[in-house]
């Protein structure tokens, strides 16, 4: 249980990050991180990072897939990791 906790911490801050990092890049117009790569990040359980992200620096929230996908993944995540820690260990 300690590894899923210390993956899912860490997959997040980096989710959290990228959209950071991404933001800035942005604003600055340089070298950008691929949307590829951010909904790898929250496909592989950093949803929540990302989610946050998009939310606390107002980035990709006009793009459709984000605003949909996006906090959709992050509830699945929630429920799974849940499901995992009270179940199946």
């Amino acid at each position: 249980m300690l590894y899923l906790n210390v993956y899912m911490l860490l997959i997040n801050t980096v989710g959290f990050y990228f959209m950071l990092f991404d933001k800035q890049s942005s604003r600055k117009s340089k070298r950008r991180i691929p949307e590829k790569v951010l909904f790898t990040f929250a496909f592989l359980g950093g949803s929540a990072g990302v989610f946050l992200g998009m939310l606390f620096f107002r980035h990709k929230t006009k793009h459709v897939m984000f605003t949909l996908l996006i906090p959709s993944l992050t509830a699945a995540q929630i429920i799974a990791y849940f499901f995992i820690r009270n179940y199946l260990v």
